[in-house]
């Protein structure tokens, strides 16, 4: 698509997952286990990547669990596996946060069981929300027009780069 204006490209990308596995193991040093809940498809190839980088990073547990949602029609969130977050450090990741809608209707049923605390993290971040949701974690923040839209580009659990199309 001649179109496509990159914002990343995949070894910026990597790069910026690894700070932000880092940020992650500094603001939590002391938990003993993080959850991470990727929003599918590509937030959970990132809370893949994220997991992958805090190993070398964190002394606690990391899980790794997958989130589906309707991003059109949030009402239904099923999880991969029955999430036990209660006391735990959730932090809830998404490929790219564009109106925070998404990250919102997500947060709904983790919030039913009193989780100890929990953030949120994006690779790619559009600065005009339209819902009260800010990310603790960005890869980069982008400011765009309204009919500009953002894609992160993912092949076989590798991040190959981030581009914005117009229209």
């Amino acid at each position: 698509m001649s179109n496509r204006k990159y914002i990343l490209q995949a070894d910026v990308a990597e790069k910026k997952l690894r700070r932000m596995a880092l940020e992650i193991a500094e603001r939590n040093y002391d938990e003993q286990q993080i959850i991470l809940i990727g929003i599918k498809d590509h937030g959970t190839v990132i809370a893949q990547k994220i997991c992958d980088a805090l190993k070398n990073n964190f002394r606690g547990e990391v899980v790794v669990m997958d989130l589906t949602i309707d991003k059109k029609h949030p009402a239904d969130v099923t999880f991969s596996a029955a999430p036990d977050v209660q006391g735990k450090t959730v932090v809830l990741v998404d490929d790219v946060a564009n109106s925070g809608k998404t990250m919102l209707y997500a947060l709904k049923p983790l919030l039913e069981q009193y989780p100890k605390k929990i953030q949120t993290l994006a690779l790619v971040e559009r600065t005009h929300k339209t819902f009260p949701v800010a990310m603790d974690y960005v890869g980069v923040s982008v400011s765009t027009t309204p009919d500009e839209h953002i894609f992160v580009e993912e092949q076989n659990g590798n991040i190959l780069g981030a581009y914005i199309v117009a229209g």
